[in-house]
C-alpha cells in the first residue's frame, strides 16, 4: 500500500527522514505527488493496510433496538478489558452484529495497555477497511501510543501524517501528546521537542510526555529545566510529572533538588500515591539515603510490586543483598502482590552476588513457571547468576536460547568467563560480540580488565587499555577502575598510579580512589594506603565499605592495630557505614597478625555476621604460627562442619599438633585424612607466551615435551645458582627462564 497525500497540505518536516524515508517529502515542502517508498507499509506490519483518508460521514443504526445491544456489548467489553480477560473481550468482539467506535476503541486501548502494539495496529487497519467508523482524536492517540511501544517508526510516520492531514495534530492537545510521547519512545527526540514547540496548547500530558523523553534520554537536568518552565508557565503537575522528575534526580544523584520536589509532592497531596510514593522510595535509595526511602515505604497502606521492587533495588545498590533477599521474601508473603521480571531480575542478581546458587536456582524455576523465564531482564540475571556461580555450561544454555542478546546479555557471559579465569574463552566471547554488531561497553571492559588482572595477564590487559582509549571509554570510572585493579594486580603499581593520575582533578570519584587505594593494600604499601585515605578525606570525599576493606587491609599488613580499630570504630560513627563480614574478617585478622589469637576468637563468635571459612582459617594459622593448639582446633571444626574434605585444613591442622608436641592428636588428623580419602590438590601455574596461555603443576609430566622441559628446568636451576655474582651468567638465567617457557606452552 502507497498513499497519496493532498498537495494542498504542508507536511511535518519530522517526518521526512524518519525511518529511512517512509514518508517523502519534496524540496519545497510540499508532497505533492511523493509517495511513500515502494515497499508498503503493510511490509512493516503484516496484515497491516491503512486506508489513511478523512471520513466524511459516521454511519450510525438506524435501529435503536441494535444500539441498545451495542450499549449493552460495549459495557460488556470494557469490563473484560478492564480485568484484562483479552481474550474473551476479542470473542466478544468478533460475536457483535454491530460494533461502533467505542466498540473498537475499547478493544485497541485493552492491546495497548497489554503492550500488544501489533495486534493493536490489526485491529486499528480492520476498522478503517472493513468500516466506515470516524477516527476521533482519542483513538488515534491510543495507536500513536502502540507505534511508540513498538518502535514502529514506519507506521508512526504514516499515523502522524495522517492525524497531519485529518487536522489533529494540531488541534487536539490529545493527538500532540500521543506524538510527542511516540518519538520520545522511538529515540527521536529532536522530533518530539519540535512537535512540543509547535504545540499551539499544552496540557499536563503534552508537558510530562515531553519531559519523560528527555528523561529516558539521560538528559536529566533539561527535564528538570522543563519542568520548572511547566510549573512558571501555570499548569499544574500530576503524579506522574512528579515521578518522572523524581526519576531524573535518581538517575543524576540530584537528592537536594529530589528533595524539593519531595516537598512539592507533599504540599500538593501526590506524596502517598503509588507513582510518587514509588519515585521517591527510588530516589532516596539510588541517592545513597535507604533510610529515608524505607521509612516512605512503611508508610504506604498496600505497597504495590513496583514499590517492593524499588526498595529490593536500592538494597543492591548498596551492596546489601541479604536485606533484598530478605525484602523478597517479604514480598512474596504479602498480599495480592506478584513479583515482576524486573522483580525477578533483581532477586537474582542478590543471588549471584552471594553465590547462592541454591535459591538463584529456585528462582529460575519459579520465572519459568511464571512465564518469565525468556525476558531479557531475567535471562541476563540467570546467566549472571550461573557464570558467578561457576556454572558456565549452564549459563551457556541460557546464553543461547535468548530470542535476542543486548550488550548486557554479552557483558554477563563474557564476564562469566572471566571471572572463572578463563581468559581465552571470554576474548572468543568478545570477539563473538563485535561480530554479531554488538559494541563492548563499560561492563564488558570491565569484567575482562578484572579477568586480566586475576591471571596476571598484564599484556592483554594493556591491549584492553588501547581499545577502551580508541572507543572513548578509558575516561569512564569503572573502566579507569577496572584499569587501576588490573595493572595493581599484575605488578605494575605505577601503571596504576599513571591511570590515577591521569584522571582529571574534577572527575576523581571514590571509586577510583578506593581502587588505587586497595592497589597499595595488596602490594603491602601500607603507609601509602592510609596516606591516600587521608587525602581523599581532605578532598571532601566519602568513603564507602569498599574502601575502608583496603584502610583495614593496609593497618593488618602494617600492623598498626590502635589505628586499625579507630578506623573501624570511625565507619559507624563517623561515616554511618555498618560494618559488614569483610570489615569484621579484617579485623580478626589485625588481631592474629599481632598475636592476639584468643581475643581474634572472641571478636569472630560475637560479630552480628556469621563469620566464614576466611575468618576461621585465619584463626586456624595464627593459631599455628603462635601456639593456640585448642583455639586452632576450635577453628578447624568450624571448617569442617562446610568443607569436611578440605586438604589445608586437615594438613595445617596436623602441623599445628606436630608443633604443639602432640603426636598423638596429629597421628590422629592424618588417620582421619587418609580414611576420607583426602588428598591435597597441586598447586596450578600458568604462562602467557604468544598469545596462547599454558597450564602446569608441580612435578608435572603430562607435557609431550616433558623430558625437554625438566632438561631446560636443570639447566635453569643450576645457572641461577652460578649467577648471583656474575651478571653474564644472570642474563644468561633469564633468557633460559623465556625457553623454558616457550618448551611449556601447550600444543
Amino acid at each position: 500500500m502507497s498513499f497519496v497525500a493532498s498537495p494542498s497540505r504542508r507536511c511535518p518536516r519530522h517526518l521526512a527522514v524518519v525511518n529511512g524515508g517512509c514518508v517523502s517529502v519534496q524540496k519545497g515542502g510540499y508532497l505533492g505527488s511523493a509517495v511513500t517508498e515502494s515497499t508498503p507499509l503493510s511490509s512493516c506490519v503484516p496484515a497491516l493496510q491503512l486506508h489513511l483518508h478523512v471520513p466524511t460521514a459516521i454511519r450510525v443504526s438506524s435501529s435503536s433496538r441494535s444500539s441498545s445491544l451495542t450499549f449493552e456489548w460495549n459495557t460488556q467489553l470494557k469490563h473484560l478489558v478492564k480485568c484484562c480477560r483479552l481474550v474473551e473481550a476479542r470473542s466478544l468482539f468478533n460475536k457483535m452484529t454491530h460494533r461502533d467506535v467505542v466498540s473498537w476503541t475499547t478493544l485497541v486501548s485493552g492491546y495497548v495497555v497489554s503492550c500488544d502494539a501489533m495486534e493493536a495496529l490489526r485491529l486499528f487497519s480492520r476498522m478503517r477497511v472493513d468500516h466506515f467508523v470516524a477516527v476521533d482524536s482519542f483513538l488515534l492517540s491510543l495507536v500513536l501510543k502502540a507505534c511508540g511501544l513498538g518502535r514502529l517508526r514506519a507506521n508512526g510516520a504514516a499515523l502522524h501524517a495522517f492525524s497531519e492531514k485529518a487536522g489533529m495534530a494540531v488541534a487536539s492537545v490529545f493527538v500532540g501528546s500521543a506524538l510527542v510521547d511516540m518519538y520520545g519512545k522511538m529515540g527521536l527526540l529532536s522530533f518530539a521537542l519540535q512537535l512540543f514547540d509547535e504545540m499551539p496548547l499544552r496540557n499536563v500530558v503534552s508537558w510530562t510526555s515531553m519531559i519523560t523523553a528527555l528523561v529516558h534520554a539521560g538528559r536529566c537536568e533539561e527535564a528538570l529545566r522543563r519542568f520548572a518552565e511547566m510549573w512558571v508557565s501555570g499548569i499544574a503537575c500530576d503524579s506522574h510529572t512528579l515521578a518522572i522528575v523524581l526519576k531524573a534526580c535518581a538517575d543524576d544523584g540530584l537528592l537536594s533538588r529530589g528533595r524539593e520536589i519531595h516537598a512539592q509532592a507533599t504540599k500538593t497531596g501526590f506524596e502517598t500515591t503509588s507513582f510518587v510514593a514509588n519515585a521517591l522510595a527510588s530516589m532516596y535509595g539510588k541517592c545513597g539515603r535507604m533510610d529515608s526511602g524505607l521509612v516512605l515505604f512503611g508508610k504506604m497502606r498496600s505497597p504495590d510490586v513496583v514499590s517492593w521492587t524499588a526498595v529490593i533495588a536500592a538494597y543492591l545498590k548498596e551492596g546489601r543483598r541479604e536485606d533484598a533477599l530478605r525484602t523478597f521474601v517479604a514480598m512474596t508473603k504479602a498480599e495480592g502482590v506478584l513479583p515482576n521480571e524486573y522483580t525477578y531480575a533483581a532477586a537474582l542478581s542478590a543471588c549471584a552476588g552471594l553465590a547462592e546458587f541454591g535459591l538463584g536456582e529456585q528462582l529460575h524455576a519459579r520465572t519459568v513457571r511464571a512465564g518469565l523465564a525468556r525476558s531479557a531482564s531475567v535471562s541476563n540475571a540467570v546467566i549472571t547468576l550461573y557464570s558467578s556461580t561457576g556454572r558456565l555450561a549452564e549459563a551457556a544454555a541460557v546464553f543461547q536460547d535468548m530470542g535476542s542478546r543486548d550488550v548486557v546479555s554479552w557483558s554477563a557471559i563474557v564476564s562469566g568467563h572471566a571471572q572463572e579465569g578463563d581468559i581465552e574463552a571470554a576474548f572468543r566471547l568478545l570477539a563473538a560480540m563485535r561480530h554479531s554488531g554488538t559494541a563492548p561497553n563499560e561492563v564488558t571492559l570491565g569484567s575482562l580488565l578484572s579477568g586480566c588482572g586475576s591471571t596476571a595477564m598484564l599484556a592483554q590487559g594493556r591491549q584492553l587499555h588501547a581499545h577502551a582509549i580508541s572507543v572513548g571509554l578509558h575516561a569512564d570510572a569503572m573502566v579507569r577502575s577496572a584499569l587501576i585493579a588490573m595493572y595493581s594486580r599484575c605488578g605494575s603499581i605505577t601503571d596504576a598510579r599513571g591511570v590515577f593520575a591521569g584522571i582529571p582533578a574534577g572527575d576523581v570519584d571514590v571509586v577510583s580512589w578506593t581502587s588505587m587505594l586497595s592497589g597499595y593494600a595488596e602490594h603491602g604499601c601500607g603507609r601509602e594506603t592510609i596516606e591516600l585515605f587521608e587525602s581523599m578525606r581532605l578532598a571532601g570525599l566519602r568513603p564507602d565499605g569498599v574502601t575502608f576493606v583496603g584502610v583495614l587491609s593496609a593497618c593488618c599488613h602494617e600492623g598498626l592495630l590502635d589505628l586499625g580499630f579507630k578506623y573501624f570504630r570511625s565507619m559507624r560513627e563517623v561515616h554511618g557505614i555498618e560494618p559488614r563480614r569483610e570489615h569484621y574478617g579484617c579485623m580478626v585478622d589485625l588481631l592474629c597478625r599481632a598475636g592476639l589469637v584468643e581475643a581474634a576468637e572472641r571478636l569472630a563468635e560475637t560479630m552480628p555476621h556469621e563469620p566464614d571459612d576466611v575468618v576461621w582459617s585465619m584463626l586456624l594459622r595464627a593459631s599455628r604460627v603462635h601456639g593456640h593448639a585448642d583455639c586452632g582446633q576450635r577453628a578447624a571444626e568450624r571448617i569442617l562442619v562446610s568443607q569436611p574434605n578440605c586438604a589445608g585444613t586437615h594438613i595445617t591442622l596436623c602441623n599445628m599438633y606436630a608443633a604443639a608436641g602432640r603426636w598423638g592428636d596429629a597421628a590422629d588428623a592424618r588417620k582421619l585424612m587418609r580414611s576420607k580419602g583426602v588428598k591435597k590438590e597441586p598447586g596450578w601455574s600458568w604462562i602467557t607466551l604468544d598469545d596462547g596461555v599454558s597450564v602446569f603443576a608441580a612435578g608435572d609430566r603430562m607435557h609431550h615435551e616433558t623430558e625437554r622441559i625438566y632438561a631446560v628446568l636443570e639447566l635453569l636451576a643450576v645457572t641461577t645458582k652460578q649467577a648471583d655474582d656474575d651478571p653474564e651468567l644472570s642474563l644468561m638465567a633469564d633468557e633460559f627462564a623465556v625457553s623454558g617457557g616457550a618448551l611449556m606452552k601447550a600444543v
